[in-house]
């Protein structure tokens, strides 16, 4: 159950919303992208995005709104080329040109899958996979890109090249709204952060400030 939650995401911003397991922070994403199935119900408030509300549009009027959702766990289609996936999340640019040049950017940005188009997403490694469902939603031209846990069960060396990615992103003018687990990293990133607790935001302001909480760096940095 989510009570009483209010947060924001400026252009340009890096927001970071961190908490334990269970808190609600997955939930509070679905809600944003409108992927409810059925069993999340908004029983009071709204989600406005550049001013329009976004209750009751589905997930696909969403995406066009501009907001993307990187899932847990990626959910990439494994029997399909780094290509194919990229290509399905640009299935909704209004033309095959847009197309062709938001898949260039990417690749520009990602460099690594121009050298893996034809390479099974299946077959990449974890850091990898999590590079490719980045690059799928920025395909879809967006102006928020909402990640949730993009560090979880990857190498050292690999959550580094995707906090890298998320900076770089917003240098090119997405906003980022940022559920993870590395809290330090995450709010050190982050230009505001959030702290959700049981459903409810116990804690907010610039991330700098979070990661010298005492609340924080006790219940989350283990100082």
């Amino acid at each position: 159950m989510i009570w009483e939650v209010s947060l924001g995401v400026g252009a340009g911003e890096i927001v970071a919303l961190v908490g334990s397991n269970g808190a609600g922070k997955t939930t509070l994403l679905r809600v944003f992208s409108g992927l409810r199935e059925g069993f999340l119900t908004v029983t009071r408030g709204a989600v406005r995005f550049r001013g329009e509300g976004l209750d009751g549009l589905d997930p696909a009027q969403i995406v066009t709104r501009g907001i993307a959702h990187v899932p847990e766990g990626r959910h990439l289609f494994p029997g399909l080329t780094v290509r194919e996936n990229l290509r399905l999340g640009g299935y909704r640019l209004p033309s095959r040109s847009r197309a062709r040049e938001t898949f260039e950017q990417v690749l520009e940005m990602l460099p690594f899958l121009r050298e893996r188009s034809r390479q099974l997403a299946g077959t990449l490694s974890g850091g990898e996979q999590q590079l490719l469902a980045i690059g799928r939603a920025l395909m879809q031209r967006p102006t928020l890109l909402m990640l949730d846990e993009p560090s979880v069960g990857l190498a050292p060396r690999m959550v580094g090249v995707v906090f890298d990615l998320v900076a770089r992103i917003r240098a090119a003018g997405v906003s980022v709204l940022l559920v993870e687990q590395n809290v330090r990293r995450a709010l050190a990133l982050a230009d505001r952060g959030y702290v959700l607790e049981n459903g409810r935001i116990v804690l907010e302001g610039p991330g700098a400030d979070l990661v010298e909480h005492p609340k924080v760096k006790r219940a989350y940095l283990g100082l």
